[in-house]
């Protein structure tokens, strides 16, 4: 029964570590992002997906969603509920004008734009 326990261990210590090492990165990317001064207002949508929402979705981590017609209120719907790896994000993170802006730019947005 002790090789058995062993044999589990070593897997169960690598899956931790991955766990930590992954939240770690993620509280590191997410305190280097750019956090916009009160009263700051986005040029356009496509300055929107660059700064917030290019991170994940031109570096292949999450899925492409430019060129795909998604419709603004499917990207709005998403955004602020998430949908499994995606997080949803408050408010307080992207307002509503600057989500208007990104979900239409999205919307209307070529695949290779």
């Amino acid at each position: 029964m002790q090789a058995l326990k062993a044999v589990w261990t070593v897997p169960a210590l690598i899956l931790t570590a991955f766990v930590l090492l992954g939240n770690v990165v993620r509280i590191a990317g997410a305190t280097s992002q750019e956090t916009p001064e009160p009263g700051f207002r986005w040029k356009d949508g496509a300055e929107v997906y660059a700064k917030v929402c290019a991170f994940c979705h031109e570096a292949k981590v999450g899925p492409t969603i430019r060129g795909r017609g998604l419709a603004p209120a499917y990207v709005t719907f998403i955004v602020r509920h998430g949908n499994r790896a995606m997080p949803s994000f408050r408010a307080a993170e992207i307002d509503d004008e600057s989500l208007a802006k990104v979900a239409e730019y999205v919307s209307n947005a070529a695949a290779n734009q």
